[in-house]
């Protein structure tokens, strides 16, 4: 286990590195500049060349790239064009409510799609089943940012209730921070239950017609240990796969609903990069990402073996 935990952690410095690359392109490409935003009308050749010269964008691409690479290298993401204030910070500050979001949505995920998922495998081509496998489907049909603005108007037009905005941290306020982020993360969590409930239902059914399962029932165990104690856990592989992979989506994939719902996360302040061409920022948060994606799908790996005794990385 150790010297394969090396090996992919080594695997993760080329791909981070093709990351990186990949996305100081796409921001070099992408129509309009920063100068121009920052200086509107009054930008003229020799402010434009000032400011150029001020952040090192008049100097060739590939040094300019090098430049942050090494800055990234050691813990310095640059500062934002736009504020001048340090990007890490801002990005370690604003992961909280990221990673904050992303767990709670996970965790109601998890908790509606995996016991469902269960019930429609074992209650196969009844009532249940077919509900179940229409609720999955609606879930992954239907997108968070369209559910969230859904939910607020039936919210406010039936029940006359007004999400609140804005964020408080759970340790200062627990009770506002619940209030603030269940909403969010119940949409969320519902929005990706969809495709945990349909991956479960199918990689349990698969272990139910498997014959060790028939020599449990046989040797007298009750219904439920043979369920979830022999069944779910051998049926957890494929969806530990790809709980963690929604994982990883949901820290990048949130944007639209931190900026519905108004939350200070990652996601939000990539957005006004973007919109503010505010590129070290918007590098520095999708490389951030990026890691943290990566890093999730070294942990999902590792818990193969965990799960799954007969997987063995020796």
């Amino acid at each position: 286990m150790k010297n394969y935990t090396i090996r992919r952690i080594l695997q993760l410095i080329p791909v981070l590195f093709g990351i990186s690359v990949l996305i100081f392109a796409v921001m070099k490409m992408i129509p309009g500049d920063v100068i121009s935003g920052i200086l509107g009308v009054e930008a003229t050749p020799e402010l434009r060349a000032q400011l150029a010269a001020k952040y090192g964008l008049d100097r060739p691409y590939i040094v300019q790239y090098l430049d942050w690479i090494v800055g990234v290298l050691h813990g310095d993401f640059g500062e934002s064009i736009r504020t001048s204030a340090p990007i890490l910070p801002e990005i370690l500050s604003r992961f909280k409510v990221t990673a904050e979001l992303t767990i709670m949505a996970a965790v109601i995920s998890w908790c509606i799609a995996i016991p469902l998922g269960v019930l429609a495998a074992v209650k196969r081509n009844t009532f249940a089943d077919r509900f179940v496998r229409v609720f999955a489907l609606l879930g992954v049909s239907v997108p968070g940012f369209a559910l969230s603005i859904l939910l607020i108007l039936v919210l406010s037009l039936a029940f006359n209730y007004f999400p609140p905005l804005g964020y408080v941290g759970f340790f200062e306020d627990p009770l506002r921070n619940l209030q603030i982020m269940i909403l969010p993360a119940a949409i969320l969590g519902v929005s990706i239950s969809g495709s945990v409930m349909r991956m479960t239902r199918s990689s349990v059914l698969e272990v139910l017609r498997q014959d060790f399962i028939k020599t449990v029932r046989a040797k007298g165990a009750s219904e439920r240990v043979a369920i979830f104690k022999h069944a779910l856990r051998n049926a957890l592989i494929p969806i530990i796969t790809l709980i963690g992979m929604q994982i990883g989506s949901l820290l990048g994939g949130a944007v639209i609903v931190e900026q519905i719902f108004s939350l200070p996360g990652l996601g939000q302040m990539t957005l006004t990069g973007i919109n503010q061409r505010d590129y070290p920022v918007v590098q520095g948060c999708v490389l951030f990402i990026a890691f943290v994606y990566v890093l999730v799908n070294l942990v999902t790996d590792l818990l193969y073996a965990y799960i799954d005794p007969r997987i063995s990385y020796d």
